[in-house]
């Protein structure tokens, strides 16, 4: 599987433009591409596609984890130029109540918390699992995903997240975003840390 960060608070290359938010490409093995969140500006969210060469009009599916302004605030805009593609939102918004695959290898933790949902996917080395913020408690994002299978890796954002050891089993961590403990993390997890920015690709 291959994820590609397209929106978030720092920038990985000069010529991408970092802001509040996040958005993330997944494209995994035969299943269709799914856009995780449009963080908080469509045109930021396009233009950065577009320096990144993803054509919106590919995507497949919409994942929107919560419904706060930086995660949803690129969808309008993507919905101009993209009319077919599914949405999967939460249930505070419709639709996604509990642990549910969507994709032979991709699914949803179910809204958590009454806030936010995750999107988890299956791959040979383990579940490789997206986080928006993760505003419910880590350990029952962890919880939901691990219903499915062993949990390989976590990225996205992870906001004030600091029970460093629910990790320890992890291989791979990428936090982005609104995640304030970055400096922890790198320092008691050196081999498994990745930094995140727009223009990171991560290939699991």
């Amino acid at each position: 599987m291959k994820i590609t960060i397209i929106y978030d608070n720092t920038a990985s290359r000069e010529d991408l433009q970092p802001d509040w938010g996040f958005s993330a490409l997944i494209e995994v093995k035969d299943t269709p591409k799914i856009l995780f969140d449009t963080g908080a500006d469509g045109r930021i969210l396009l233009n950065n596609m577009k320096k990144l060469e993803i054509d919106p009009a590919s995507i497949d599916e919409v994942f929107i984890s919560h419904a706060h302004f930086d995660h949803i605030g690129g969808l309008s805009e993507f919905l101009r130029v993209n009319k077919k593609a599914k949405i999967y939102i939460p249930s505070s918004v419709i639709v996604v109540e509990k642990p549910t695959k969507i994709h032979e290898n991709v699914f949803s933790t179910g809204e958590l918390e009454g806030i936010e949902q995750s999107m988890g996917v299956l791959t040979d080395k383990g579940i490789v699992l997206i986080v928006g913020c993760s505003h419910p408690y880590m350990g029952h994002i962890l919880d939901a995903a691990r219903k499915f299978g062993r949990i390989y890796a976590v990225i996205g954002g992870m906001h004030g997240f600091s029970e460093f050891g629910l990790f320890k089993d992890l291989e791979l961590i990428c936090p982005t975003h609104c995640t304030q403990h970055k400096a922890e993390l790198k320092k008691l997890y050196p081999q498994k840390y990745i930094e995140g920015g727009v223009g990171r690709v991560v290939e699991i």
